[in-house]
């Protein structure tokens, strides 16, 4: 399987933005998908994710109200969109595909995209 995530860029606190992952390859459909975070000097975090069918969902606790995920079957693609950014949100964002919600919950994923940063400015 391989990822292609995009959708980062430069915004100011409160903005929205919303991130893409695009799977290809064999049985895409059977892969539950996640996204993750890293700031600078910080371990890799858990946002959410999701299967893409029949869609269901699972968020860290602390993501929970500000993220969402959501994913379109047609386009093997999975989103994140993000409301409210703050300042604590500048992170590189990747995204993953893995066999199951606990093994991409602790990172036990066939493939990483290639992160996309997302910095979010006063």
């Amino acid at each position: 399987v391989q990822l292609q995530a995009s959708g980062g860029g430069l915004v100011q606190a409160g903005d929205s933005l919303t991130l893409s992952c695009t799977a290809s390859g064999r049985e895409v459909s059977t892969y539950v998908m996640g996204w993750f975070r890293q700031s600078p000097g910080k371990e890799r975090e858990f946002i959410a994710e999701i299967n893409f069918t029949p869609g269901d969902t699972e968020y860290s606790d602390s993501m929970k109200g500000r993220f969402t995920i959501f994913r379109d079957n047609d386009k093997n693609t999975v989103y994140l969109q993000m409301n409210s950014l703050k300042l604590e949100d500048t992170a590189v964002y990747y995204c993953a595909a893995g066999p199951g919600f606990l093994e991409v919950q602790i990172g036990k994923v066939f493939a990483w995209g290639q992160g996309t940063l997302v910095t979010v400015s006063s």
